[in-house]
């Protein structure tokens, strides 16, 4: 008997699909209309589908130990950085000065550009969309204060600071998550138009010992755009 022909598959259905630009925008659709998100002025779907700017960390190493993608600046410290009291004693009619060993600041440094990264004008300016900025870092007991973030919400120059948050750790009586280990979160909310960089900063506390460098870590940086409630 002579073998039927196949029956023709069934397309599935535009909104089903779930690599289609449809299906990918219909939560961002949902929320234009619930939440009243405006939508790009000339929206360039593909790019949006591709860059999915929201939920994601856009910092491009949430990891910087050991790699380059972050600019480095050292300088010293102007301040002791042991916990104890410098302190000195007297040995033979000789003055014998207990010095703190010497420091510095780590600095690493990223700059996002919210437009680059796939968001738009109308949301930043009109909506204004939640922006989350998070950190862990050691508490290395090199000093009372081992750590600080700066973050600022910058204007379309790059360099116009519109909004900032400012900590530094170890914080007194603050629980520490983990071990030695410290978390820091803030989220930016209602800052008004013209946000458009992101300028995140920390720096660690490092100190040459007699046993080596002694250095403060961080990691799992991130900051990261949410639509709101």
């Amino acid at each position: 008997l002579p073998v039927p022909p196949p029956l023709p598959r069934p397309r599935p259905a535009l909104g089903r699909n779930p690599s289609s630009p449809v299906s990918l925008l219909q939560p961002l659709g949902m929320a234009s209309q619930q939440l009243g998100v405006p939508l790009p002025r000339d929206p360039d779907w593909k790019a949006l589908c591709e860059r999915k700017p929201f939920e994601r960390n856009l910092l491009q190493s949430p990891n910087p130990e050991g790699n380059a993608l972050y600019r480095h600046r050292t300088e010293r410290c102007p301040l002791p950085c042991t916990p104890a009291p410098c302190g000195y004693q007297l040995l033979r009619s000789s003055l014998i000065l207990f010095l703190p060993p010497p420091c510095s600041w780590c600095v690493k440094q990223q700059r996002v550009d919210l437009l680059a990264e796939g968001l738009w004008e109308e949301l930043l300016d009109s909506y204004q969309p939640n922006i989350t900025v998070m950190d862990w870092y050691e508490d290395s007991q090199l000093a009372e204060s081992v750590y600080q973030l700066h973050v600022r919400l910058l204007a379309a120059d790059g360099q116009t600071p519109l909004r900032e948050f400012h900590h530094q750790g170890p914080e007194q009586g603050a629980p520490q998550e983990k071990k030695n280990w410290c978390h820091v979160s803030h989220v930016f909310h209602g800052y008004g138009p013209g946000v458009r960089y992101v300028h995140f900063q920390h720096q660690t506390l490092d100190a040459e010992t007699p046993d080596g460098l002694r250095r403060t870590r961080a990691t799992d940086s991130s900051v990261s755009v949410q639509l709101r409630d």
